[in-house]
């Protein structure tokens, strides 16, 4: 297993912007599949957004796709979630994920995870 730390969550105003980050203390960041997952009071933890390791491809949820962007640094271990067009359905703890391989998008295929960063959208 890694150490996972996100960051930068807030509150923010319907229709604004944020970025969530996460660094990991892992030795092989490159190969592992990062993946942020959100849960709401009262709800399953739920997939966002997912980082391949190697080709670096990525995959979304329907219900953020077009408005969040994954993208890693490996030199820095580093991966980082850009949302825009924030609306209160995105309210949420927001949590980053490690696995060795695979592209899951099941919370249970992980068994990495950071503390969660709270992330709030006010309408």
């Amino acid at each position: 297993q890694v150490q996972l730390a996100e960051s930068g969550g807030g509150l923010v105003q319907d229709g604004e912007s944020l970025t969530l980050s996460c660094v990991s203390s892992g030795r092989t960041f490159s190969t592992y599949t990062m993946a942020w997952f959100r849960q709401a009071p009262g709800k399953e933890r739920e997939f966002v957004a997912l980082s391949r390791g190697g080709s670096g491809s990525t995959y979304y949820a329907d219900s953020v796709n077009s408005r969040f962007t994954i993208s890693r640094d490996n030199a820095k271990n580093t991966v980082n979630l850009q949302m825009n067009s924030l609306k209160s359905d995105d309210t949420a703890v927001y949590y980053c994920a490690a696995a060795p391989y695979g592209g899951f998008t099941t919370a249970a295929a992980y068994k990495s995870w950071g503390q969660g960063t709270q992330v709030t959208v006010s309408s």
